[in-house]
Order: structure tokens, then sequence, then C-alpha cells
């Protein structure tokens, strides 16, 4: 056989294997999505930050909502626990459960499905731009990006039923809008907030009263607790406890809440 005739024979035989591949692959969908594509897109939740002055708007991104329970001993005894410093609890919210409320304007906060007994808690929230495992107090603070004012909203009658029942209880806190928040302040701006009043009205009549020195934990110590259990990330939230005194609200009703040198925040509830 010449060189001609083998050179044509492998060419066929190429192409004799080309087109049986081609008839056994799956042909390609035009309209099956590129990899790396989403079907949908999913808005981020983010809350306005007040820099002051004339800098540029900006708003934080927010990742986790972490909830420390009982961390006032007056609160920690009406809901029927020993104020004593045990390690603290936690939980947490979904980042979509926050309502973003301006100062200066009344919001409006839906009552939520399921409950007969829908309670106000008012907090410090922490808002942190760094982050880690095992973070020492002494440097906890260093985690800090800025502070709001902040509601932890809770079916309450759906949290206690399902702790009767020793069964987790998100039903009672994590639900749509059970997060209002107001603008973050940055630190640069205002520094730490470890004193001062902390207050919350209904239909103009103290509720909730007391000061940050009241806490158990403080955000310090709050952050490196949680740190042993989670790692922390940029985009953190920290809502830090409530004092005492907690209680229902029903449709009309006013919140109206106050923590020293952050803007008030006020609800109605529809």
């Amino acid at each position: 056989m010449t060189d001609l005739n083998k050179r044509q024979l492998l060419q066929g035989s190429v192409l004799m294997t080309a087109a049986a591949v081609t008839a056994c692959a799956t042909p390609a969908d035009p309209a099956a999505p590129r990899p790396g594509s989403q079907p949908f897109s999913i808005s981020p939740t983010t809350v306005p930050i007040d820099a002051g002055g004339s800098a540029p708007a900006q708003s934080f991104p927010v990742r986790r909502i972490y909830c420390i329970g009982r961390n006032y001993a007056a609160h920690a005894r009406e809901m029927g626990s020993d104020p004593t410093r045990e390690p603290p609890f936690f939980f947490q919210k979904p980042s979509d459960a926050i309502q973003y409320v301006a100062p200066g304007r009344v919001a409006d906060h839906p009552y939520p499905s399921l409950t007969r007994n829908y309670h106000y808690e008012v907090e410090l929230v922490a808002a942190l731009h760094r982050g880690g495992r095992n973070i020492p107090r002494e440097r906890a603070l260093e985690c800090v990006y800025g502070y709001a004012l902040g509601l932890d909203m809770t079916r309450r009658d759906l949290q206690r039923g399902m702790g009767d029942q020793k069964k987790p209880w998100e039903i009672g806190k994590s639900f749509d809008q059970s997060a209002p928040i107001g603008p973050i302040y940055p630190v640069a701006r205002t520094g730490h907030y470890t004193a001062g009043a902390i207050w919350l009205k209904v239909n103009g009549q103290i509720k909730q009263q007391a000061t940050l020195n009241h806490m158990i934990w403080s955000v310090a110590e709050q952050i490196s607790q949680l740190s042993e259990a989670f790692e922390l990330f940029p985009g953190d939230l920290i809502y830090s406890g409530t004092p005492e005194n907690v209680g229902p609200v029903v449709r009309g009703d006013l919140i109206e809440c106050h923590i020293d040198g952050l803007p008030e925040l006020n609800l109605r509830i529809v």
C-alpha cells in the first residue's frame, strides 16, 4: 500500500470516528443556562449608614443577624431565668427580617400572622466590619463598624409554646420584618456605646427603661463568646439584648424607641 493510500485510509477513519462521536453526543440546548448563571436574582439586604456631614451615601450589607437572649438581669428574671453570669445564649434571624426605619418618620409595621401576643424588645445593635474565630474580649470592639437602634419583635405565644414543647422557637423570632432597625452610625463618628439611656414607649407611656451598662454581657463579651461558636464575618449584626418590661402591642399602637446618641425609631402597628 502506497503512502498516499495509507494517508487517505487514515483520514477516512478519523472522519468516521468524528461522525460517530457527534451522533452520540447530546445536542447543546440553546436555552440551557450558561455556567455560573442563575435562574433568578435576590436583592441583598442593606442598612443605610449615617456618616454625617457631606459624606457620600453608603449602605451596610447584612450577612447574618445574631441576637442575645436575656442580657439584662431584670428581663432575665421576668422571663423566668436566673440572671447570674452564665454563658449567654444566642439565636438568629434571617437577614431579610430587616425593616429599615428612617429617622423622623413613623413606619408602618404589619402585625404578623399566627399570633395573639405580639411583643416589643428594644435593643442596641452592633454592626461588624471584621470577624474571625475565638476573638479575645480585649480586641473584640475592633470588629465593630458602628451601632444602630433596633427592635427584636417577637410572637411571644409561639415562642413560649414551642419552648414548652422543647422545640426550636424560630417561628416566634425569625419571621418577616421581625428586625426593625434605624441607620448605622460608624464608631469613627460616635465612639462605642457602653452607657446611656435605653427606653421604649407605647402610645406615649414608658414601658422599657434602663441604661446600657445594665447589660450582663457587654458587646465585647458577646462578640468574643459568639466567635467561639461561629466564625464571624463583615456584615454580621448583633442585637445585644433588651431591658425588662417587654409586653404586647396591637394594631394602631405607636412604638417609640430611644438610645442616647442615636435617632429615635418609631413604628405604627398596622
